[in-house]
């Protein structure tokens, strides 16, 4: 993940990224930022909207890093993509402050209605009627 941001910096390890990284894409602050916290094999792992400025073959690929440290690493996830948290082991799906469902992404689809719809809205395509 690391090598492909800095093979894409004109002087590569030794590029200036500016004062908070704001001479790069917000994408690739998200994955440096990720990378950096991964490097240090934390034993929990809080990601905040971790995938939110990430293209979808981005995310695909930082999701699939992810998963390679199940077992290892807990991680709690804040997300909005249903991509994002699709493989976790639990979900807490919350609606207006308050906990609406809890379980796998499957079970809250099959008993939650809110994540539901959710999950519906997400698998229709543009201008499919709703």
């Amino acid at each position: 993940m690391l090598d492909v941001i800095v093979s894409d910096l004109p002087s590569g390890v030794q590029a200036v990224v500016g004062q908070r990284g704001n001479r790069l894409s917000g994408g690739q602050r998200q994955r440096l930022g990720l990378a950096r916290a991964l490097f240090r094999q934390p034993t929990i792992l809080v990601l905040d909207e971790a995938t939110s400025a990430l293209d979808n073959e981005t995310e695909r690929a930082v999701t699939e890093a992810l998963q390679m440290l199940h077992g290892e690493t807990m991680m709690v996830i804040v997300a909005h993509r249903l991509s994002t948290v699709q493989a976790c082991d639990r979900i807490l799906y919350l609606e207006g402050g308050q906990v609406a469902g809890l379980g796998a992404f499957d079970e809250l689809e099959q008993t939650c209605r809110g994540f539901a719809r959710l999950v519906e809205l997400a698998s229709q395509r543009p201008g499919q009627m709703l």
